[in-house]
């Protein structure tokens, strides 16, 4: 799929099928946040395999996000902006792999820091979707039409 495509069609999706991500696949999701481009190129960012995610899921705004999905990475940055440019990538490639993601805030931010080891600014989770999805089955400006998003002359004007 072309990256326009997955863009627009990229959904936040928080129902997960019982499958696991391949190994391959999970390395390219972290490797996805790696080249991410930072500032002044610090690349000072963790990204966390949280293996235990029943506990972590009672540190986060939406629980059955993370508990029920098939990998949960925390991200540690002391910039959000950096963070949340690695999650974007993050969640965009795993899409290319058929992975679906969502996104979640820290509600407990003491705790969660306690688990991995850091303080992360944002939790992300990801799995195959309990509904199927195709990318494919429209084009990305179709895609584009259907989101429930403002229009574009609303959110970008020029000066």
């Amino acid at each position: 799929m072309d990256v326009y495509t997955a863009i627009a069609s990229k959904r936040d999706e928080r129902r997960y099928a019982e499958r696991p991500i391949p190994d391959e696949v999970v390395t390219r999701i972290l490797d996805a946040g790696r080249v991410t481009g930072s500032s002044r190129n610090r690349q000072d960012w963790e990204f966390v395999v949280v293996s235990d995610r029943a506990t972590f899921a009672e540190l986060v705004y939406a629980p059955e996000n993370v508990s029920t999905a098939a990998l949960v990475v925390a991200i540690v940055c002391p910039r959000a902006f950096d963070a949340g440019r690695a999650a974007q990538n993050m969640m965009i490639a795993a899409w290319g792999d058929g992975v679906v993601s969502c996104p979640n805030g820290i509600r407990d931010a003491e705790a969660a820091e306690r688990i991995v080891g850091g303080p992360p600014v944002i939790a992300l989770s990801f799995g195959y979707p309990a509904k199927p999805r195709d990318p494919d089955s429209r084009t990305a400006e179709g895609w584009s039409s259907r989101a429930n998003r403002k229009p574009l002359d609303e959110v970008a004007r020029r000066v």
